[in-house]
């Protein structure tokens, strides 16, 4: 998958955040309340890998939406081992 097609096709008009949950030091869930909390997010997507410690990624910003008090819209889409993109 060429990551400039990719991230113009999901991420036009987007802020990007990028990081690892397996070989990044500190918690994400902390990192991204703040963020919600003083920006007005409109809607998040959260692009993981099919692997399992991508999981982590998903569950830190359930826990970033749950402290910040605010319900803003959110989906996951996965990238399979081959490169395919799923919603």
């Amino acid at each position: 998958i060429c990551l400039w097609k990719f991230s113009c096709r999901l991420y036009k008009n987007k802020i990007c955040l990028i990081g690892c949950s397996k070989l990044d030091e500190g918690d994400y869930a902390d990192k991204l309340t703040a963020i919600i909390q003083h920006n007005q997010i409109q809607s998040i997507i959260v692009v993981r890998m099919e692997v399992p410690c991508c999981g982590g990624i998903v569950n830190a910003v359930k826990t970033a939406l749950l402290q910040s008090g605010k319900m803003t819209p959110w989906q996951v889409a996965v990238i399979s081992t081959d490169g395919q993109l799923t919603a």
